[in-house]
């Protein structure tokens, strides 16, 4: 039993530790505020910030005193709030953990810590039909690709009886810059998307361009719409009519019986 209380432990404890990292996804070129929310100890040494807990980046002392390291000199500012930094025109190779520890008479403790991920803007994407059948009167089949430069993922879809659905290529693909290649069915169009944590390109094809009985059943529940609003619009003229009959006969009545 006191092995599952331990191995229960450790598990409540590396969870702790792990919560304690906050993830941040920066599109490249951007700038990044790395913020010191705990509590500093007054008799503290100095505020270290460290890159994958080996560069060290800026440096803080007690008297308010503070420097970027070599490697990161013109590559920080100092905002107003106490131990902040900013990390400016990010790019892919600064990619990694940034770790604030505060030195004190107890050694090293942690104040904060950073995944950052660093990501530029996803290639164009192209969404082209490769065939498309239609024979029947009541069904029609569309098979497309969506590409980028070096990856494609592709699909069919399947429109009977006025209802349309994806067969195949429903999960996305990761291409090898660690984007996602996805294409699926949206309000009557096909859509092709590439896209990360921080940008996106798409493309997208109509479907009634490619099968005539896709547009028929919108052109039919468009009429149905139509024709809903013009019963609304008369039923609430009727009323207004009719009451205004009743308030006139009543005020004839009202006359008579004075």
């Amino acid at each position: 039993m006191s092995i599952f209380v331990i191995l229960g432990l450790l598990v409540c404890i590396e969870a702790q530790g792990s919560s304690a990292v906050t993830t941040v996804f920066v599109q490249k070129g951007d700038d990044l505020i790395l913020n010191v929310d705990a509590d500093v100890p007054h008799d503290f040494v100095s505020v270290i910030w460290k890159f994958n807990k080996m560069v060290s980046v800026v440096r803080f002392e007690p008297d308010g005193d503070h420097a970027a390291l070599p490697g990161f000199t013109g590559r920080v500012e100092f905002p107003v709030k106490n131990f902040s930094v900013k990390l400016k025109n990010l790019q892919e190779a600064d990619s990694g953990v940034y770790t604030a520890e505060v030195l004190g008479f107890d050694g090293f403790q942690t104040l904060a810590e950073y995944k950052v991920t660093v990501q530029g803007p996803v290639s164009p994407v192209e969404l082209t039909v490769d065939s498309v059948d239609s024979r029947s009167s009541d069904s029609c089949n569309l098979t497309v690709t969506c590409s980028t430069q070096h990856s494609h993922i592709s699909s069919t879809f399947r429109c009977v009886s006025r209802t349309c659905s994806q067969e195949g290529g429903e999960r996305p693909e990761l291409t090898t810059s660690g984007a996602s290649l996805h294409v699926y069915l949206l309000n009557g169009a096909i859509i092709c998307n590439h896209s990360n944590q921080v940008n996106w390109n798409e493309d997208f094809k109509r479907i009634e361009h490619f099968c005539p009985q896709y547009a028929g059943s919108e052109g039919s529940s468009a009429g149905t719409s139509v024709y809903l609003v013009k019963m609304v619009v008369f039923s609430v003229v009727l009323i207004i009519v009719v009451s205004a009959v009743i308030t006139v006969h009543l005020m004839e009545k009202f006359r008579k019986h004075k």
